[in-house]
């Protein structure tokens, strides 16, 4: 089969190498040594896994060059606080650090557009609130506001309300020492019913009820999203028994969400 040439950020993603377990082991192991440059063959090495993630943003209409080299901030950023005396797959730690970094990053530049006219509103209230309490001694009315712009109320209550900081859904509102209450907490999702609740709460169940290498495999190919010849390499078994495995997991989640 022929492979298609692909670039982002300059890089040709058919010439992205893949560590194996061992590889990455000695190479972490050269890295917290000193070895600077075990730490650009780790990088260099997993690079894939950033691309694998960048697929969950592939149709948001984002720049993926820009998303590529923030994941890869992320990536680095992994392999610099990674610790082997964990007995963690380095994979299963970096997705988290590389989907963080990149959501970081959008909800910090996911800025909101405001038309020109409701702008002009607005600064036509500040300029008018200013020179009016210089005069006045106090702030005007909405109302009087809305009259000396000839507008309505709710274009000036719109406007000024335009120009105040977006708070994040996930500002935390309340904190007791405990757990943290953020705003996501207190907004209704109307897009899950709760057949859908019940439906994930019964995935996850079923997928809990597979064994060790089962949930690894099915977590490596549908969430990493690596091949199965990769898989077969770090498992060192064969991709047939990858394949085996894989399809008898599913098989099994099926039959228990029957």
């Amino acid at each position: 089969m022929a492979k298609y040439k692909v670039e982002i950020s300059g890089i040709n993603t058919n010439n992205i190498t893949v560590l194996n377990n061992e590889e990455m082991k000695k190479l972490f192991r050269k890295k917290q040594a000193g070895d600077e440059f075990a730490r650009d063959l780790l990088v260099e090495g997993n690079l894939k896994l950033v691309l694998s993630i960048l697929k969950k943003f592939n149709n948001r209409g984002e720049n993926m060059d820009d998303l590529f080299q923030i994941g890869c901030v992320g990536l680095v950023k992994a392999i610099d606080n990674f610790n082997l005396d964990h007995d963690v797959k380095f994979s299963t730690y970096a997705v988290p650090m590389i989907l963080g970094e990149i959501r970081r990053y959008l909800r910090d530049n996911n800025s909101i557009r405001i038309s020109r006219s409701v702008k002009d509103i607005a600064y036509k209230s500040l300029k008018y609130k200013e020179e009016y309490l210089k005069k006045n001694g106090v702030e005007p009315s909405i109302e009087e506001i809305a009259k000396f712009l000839d507008v309505k109320n709710y274009d000036v209550i719109n406007a000024l309300e335009s120009l105040r900081e977006p708070i994040s859904m996930f500002e935390p509102i309340y904190s007791d020492g405990g757990d943290t209450i953020y705003l996501a907490d207190q907004i209704e999702d109307k897009n899950i019913s709760n057949d859908d609740f019940s439906s994930r709460i019964a995935l996850e169940e079923a997928i809990n009820k597979l064994n060790e290498r089962e949930q690894y495999i099915l977590d490596e190919r549908f969430v990493i999203g690596k091949t199965q010849m990769e898989i077969a390499e770090e498992l060192n078994i064969s991709q047939a028994q990858v394949s085996r495995i894989e399809k008898g997991a599913i098989k099994q989640l099926k039959k228990v969400l029957k």
